[in-house]
């Protein structure tokens, strides 16, 4: 098994358990006893397998992992890592197979589900939709929420803010024209993935948001896996799924986004592209997306951030995550987290 594998199962691992590297004292062994305890405990709440007793040694194979699982440390709220090095296949993941709200990250998968349609010929990317506005209703009180129509916008500007600004009534007014989340997830599954679903349209996503804390609970509704999203990215890339004015179409609106500043591009080198799309919901900030390097390498990235205690610190979290795959992927990693530099842009 790689090092990159060793890791994609791993869960919770305290600090405490983090430092124990040495030759194991007495109280060594009762960190790494209750931190074997702290694991079986959170895959119990959360439904996920239960893990054989594993050692750091064992788990932790080289400093780019150790790194990368202390960043993705979640004793203030789930955190999932999963990356990809597009040109040699490696991979690192922590909680790479557990569920996540996908919130905006979503966006990408609606947009590929439409361009299928165009290179179908069923629709153009000139083709004209109105924009689907929210209308107030309570909580919970209709299967999906009430919407009424906007101004009508061709696909290609509605694919445009849908990413760069997150639109939700683009994303709808899309959504609508695939016919729905299903036809989503049926293009998700003829590519292979499977770990993804979309359940609720954004109007209603956002409006009950809030039902379950992410941080602790797992709702597989409108949800996916971060190994899920990077699959998605690779293949996009890769141009596996759609031809190559599809792909450009995707990949040139999610380099022009104008969100999440604070995110994946926050403590990348000058010199480095960053095409993402973000998400956020209740308690939970995330983005995914590819980081193309001036050698030529290029990275698919997914990372998802529960709890933290405020939204900035999510972001935090995610930029120096971030920026800890870029350098460990070129075999560089730096030895201590930079919290502080994370929020160094607005947005």
């Amino acid at each position: 098994m790689s090092m990159f594998k060793r890791i994609r199962t791993l869960s919770l691992v305290s600090l405490a358990a983090v430092v124990a590297m040495a030759t194991p004292t007495h109280a060594q062994t009762q960190t790494r006893a209750q931190g074997t305890q702290l694991e079986a405990s959170f895959d119990s709440l959360l439904g996920t397998d239960v893990r054989a007793p594993q050692t750091f040694e064992a788990v932790y194979e080289t400093s780019f992992e150790r790194r990368i699982a202390q960043l993705a440390d979640g004793s203030k709220g789930r955190i999932g890592v999963a990356a990809i090095d597009l040109a040699t296949g490696k991979e690192i993941m922590v909680l790479g197979d557990q569920h996540f709200p996908m919130a905006s990250t979503s966006k990408i998968a609606v947009a590929a589900a439409y361009l299928e349609m165009v290179e179908q010929n069923r629709y153009s990317l000139t083709s004209e939709f109105p924009l689907l506005i929210p209308v107030r209703s309570a909580k919970y009180s209709s299967a999906a929420a009430p919407v009424r129509k906007g101004n009508y916008m061709q696909a290609l500007d509605l694919i445009e803010i849908m990413i760069t600004r997150s639109s939700n009534p683009a994303t709808d007014a899309l959504l609508k024209a695939v016919g729905g989340p299903a036809k989503v997830n049926d293009w998700m599954r003829r590519q292979g993935i499977t770990e993804f679903s979309i359940n609720r349209d954004i109007a209603t996503l956002v409006r009950d948001d809030g039902e379950f804390d992410p941080a602790s609970h797992i709702d597989k509704r409108d949800a996916a896996t971060p190994r899920a999203m990077v699959q998605l990215l690779q293949g996009l890339y890769q141009g596996k799924f759609l031809s190559a004015e599809s792909r450009n179409v995707i990949l040139g609106a999610m380099s022009r986004t104008r969100t999440g500043t604070r995110r994946i591009p926050a403590l990348m080198p000058e010199d480095a592209a960053v095409s993402h799309k973000t998400g956020s919901l209740n308690n939970t900030s995330s983005d995914i997306g590819i980081i193309e390097a001036p050698d030529g390498r290029a990275i698919a990235v997914a990372i998802y951030v529960t709890g933290q205690g405020a939204r900035r610190a999510r972001e935090a979290r995610i930029a120096t995550i971030a920026r800890a795959l870029y350098d460990g992927f070129a075999g560089n990693a730096r030895s201590q987290p930079v919290w502080t530099n994370a929020t160094r842009t607005g947005g």
